[in-house]
């Protein structure tokens, strides 16, 4: 039987087969509920990969990606691995790290950082290099949000890194001023005063900016932050820029002031400032060496032309004699300059702007050096110097000269440069000829310093014909001659200019001098101290008359010398000396003697004491007060 029914048809319960079949029914139905109310445990998950395992799936990914386009398979990948979305996750919660404090910039998590951010610029990159309309779309824009947000991070990191590094410059220098301390020595390697570890952290930003295509950003915080520090630089040294209308309508005095701070600026601007921030450029952006030269040149350019407008600005301005070392200090500051920009770091334009200016300044040296020469010359006074002394035009002259002298070099170089470029010379400044013949070794500047000085020669002797007085001519000419020759001496520059042969000429030109003063002084008081004449013809015997007449004249004309030429200057102790000596050197023995010899024939007493009235040693004091500027009354000397 197949199973039993109950009366209306149905099968019954207690059937063998119903049994069977309820107790497999129920079965089954227990199984079903126990399926619905059971909750199904997953199986243990992997554990999160590491980031080095997280980049090296990224790497093989990048890798996958270059070969299929280096073999022309332009059907991109269908979707991008696990690893890509993990990278995203993990850098920007390194960021938030950093943000929050957990993590400090600077430390050692630092390279693993810039690691992952090195791989998610080269994702972004190679996405958007695959075609529009690819499948990684979604994986690009997961990409390239994380690398946005991490580059905003980097680049606010930059910019504070750059600023606090140069505030915590300034508040050194700030309280070393303060306390007066002096300069710490200077590490070589200490680039700008940033430390070696700031630069470092500060490169590793730049590195990773630049490698994500964010150059831009970065070189826009660099270069505000970078001229903003060097403008504070700039005005720490006093130095601010002067427009060309405002360096026209200064004084003079106050000019000078300005000259100063320029020529200070300039040279620290040459020999430290610009540099230094090449060395902080070429550190910052070594990977990149062609964005690091735009970017010293962006900072350094605009100040050498901001510089070399003042520098032609005071070209530009009246010329006076006054001038001239101002000037030789600027073409000195503007060749140290020159010296400095090498093309590597400055256009060639800009240097070439640089050599003109200083030309320029050269010119503006030669023309009013040369107008010296037309100050010799309209010197033409025709009131003599009282008493023989130096004349303020020699002074002038001397003082001007060996002051210009020192800058000798400086000289030669811009005479020789004016020389070469300036083919209407002459109508500036013509070198002409000397009384010295030059060689072929001597400079320009040696030729024009012998057209000064022969100048000076001809208006001296111009001068010391105003004297109605020949002696005093000739102390006039001696006065001058020994104050240039001592100036000379005192000048190695101009010793060296001028040459033995100038100098020994000179001296042998005092020596003449010395020689006309004595004879129109003294040959005739010496005619006076003369043994002939003395004698009556044919008798052996001295004339009284004559002798007494002679011992007048000799003390009238010596009195009338005593009382002129002490009046009379010598202020150089050593010609005076000279002078002196010589004088007493002739007199001294002629009137002892004279007086010696003749004397005998004066009658004792008052005829004695009224014709000799004056012994050898009160002739020799009496000499020695001559060329003191200053009158002896020799009767209040007798009593």
């Amino acid at each position: 039987m197949s199973g039993s029914f109950s009366k209306d048809g149905n099968k019954n319960d207690d059937d063998p087969e119903t049994l069977e079949a309820k107790s497999d029914g129920q079965q089954q139905h227990a199984e079903n509920e126990q399926a619905e109310t059971h909750v199904e445990v997953p199986p243990p998950s992997d554990p999160e990969p590491s980031l080095e395992q997280i980049l090296n799936e990224v790497d093989r990914f990048l890798e996958a990606i270059t070969i299929n386009a280096r073999e022309d398979k332009l059907k991109p990948p269908e979707q991008a691995p696990d690893c890509v979305e993990l990278l995203s996750n993990t850098v920007e919660n390194m960021v938030d790290a950093y943000n929050v404090g957990k993590t400090n910039f600077g430390g050692d998590q630092d390279d693993s950082f810039l690691k992952a951010v090195s791989r998610i610029s080269k994702l972004s990159k190679r996405f958007n290099e695959l075609p529009s309309s690819s499948t990684l779309s979604s994986s690009l824009n997961r990409t390239s949000a994380a690398l946005h947000r991490v580059m905003s991070f980097l680049e606010d990191k930059f910019r504070i890194l750059l600023h606090e590094e140069s505030q915590a410059i300034n508040n050194q220098e700030n309280d070393r001023c303060l306390l007066h301390e002096p300069e710490p020595d200077k590490d070589e390697e200490e680039v700008a005063e940033f430390s070696p570890e700031t630069i470092s952290d500060i490169n590793k930003i730049a590195s990773a900016m630049i490698l994500a295509g964010y150059e831009n950003e970065c070189s826009m915080v660099y270069g505000i932050s970078r001229r903003t520090a060097f403008k504070a630089a700039l005005n720490k040294l006093g130095y601010e820029y002067i427009s060309i209308d405002d360096v026209q309508r200064m004084q003079w005095e106050s000019l000078e002031g300005e000259i100063t701070s320029w020529i200070n600026t300039v040279k620290q601007c040459s020999k430290k400032l610009f540099s230094d921030e090449r060395k902080l450029c070429d550190s910052i952006f070594s990977d990149d060496p062609p964005l690091s030269r735009i970017l010293f040149g962006d900072l350094a350019n605009p100040v050498v032309i901001q510089l070399l407008d003042f520098a032609q600005a005071v070209v530009l301005t009246k010329r006076s004699a006054e001038k001239l070392f101002k000037f030789l200090d600027i073409n000195e500051t503007l060749r140290d300059l020159v010296l400095a920009m090498d093309s590597d770091s400055y256009p060639e334009e800009l240097i070439s702007e640089a050599s003109e200016a200083k030309t320029r300044l050269g010119e503006a040296v030669v023309s009013i050096f040369c107008d010296l020469e037309n100050s010799i010359k309209s010197d033409q006074g025709r009131t003599p110097v009282p008493s023989g002394a130096v004349h303020p035009l020699t002074r002038y002259v001397m003082n001007y000269l060996k002051y210009a002298c020192e800058y000798k070099d400086t000289l030669e170089q811009v005479f020789r440069q004016h020389l070469k470029t300036e083919k209407d010379e002459k109508e500036t400044c013509d070198v002409g000829e000397s009384d010295d013949v030059p060689t072929s070794e001597t400079s320009p500047f040696s030729l024009e310093l012998m057209k000064v000085m022969d100048l000076l020669d001809a208006n001296l002797d111009m001068k010391s014909n105003l004297y109605r007085d020949h002696a005093l001519r000739y102390i006039f000419l001696m006065n001058n001659g020994r104050y240039i020759l001592q100036k000379m001496k005192g000048s190695t520059e101009i010793h060296e200019l001028m040459g033995d042969s100038w100098r020994r000429k000179r001296s042998s030109l005092l020596r003449q001098y010395h020689k006309n003063y004595q004879r129109e002084t003294w040959s005739k008081v010496l005619q006076c101290l003369s043994h002939e004449g003395l004698q009556v013809s044919g008798q052996g015997k001295v004339s009284k008359p004559v002798l007494k007449e002679r011992f007048k004249n000799f003390n009238t004309l010596f009195e009338d010398i005593h009382k002129m030429q002490s009046m009379w200057v010598v202020s150089d102790e050593q010609l005076q000396s000279e002078l002196r000596v010589s004088i007493s050197a002739v007199m001294i023995p002629a009137y002892r003697s004279f007086l010696g010899r003749f004397k005998q024939y004066l009658d004792p007493g008052r005829q004695s004491e009224k014709y000799i009235k004056y012994q050898p040693e009160d002739i020799e004091t009496l000499i020695e007060e001559l060329f003191d500027g200053n009158p002896t009354s020799m009767a209040r000397r007798r009593t």
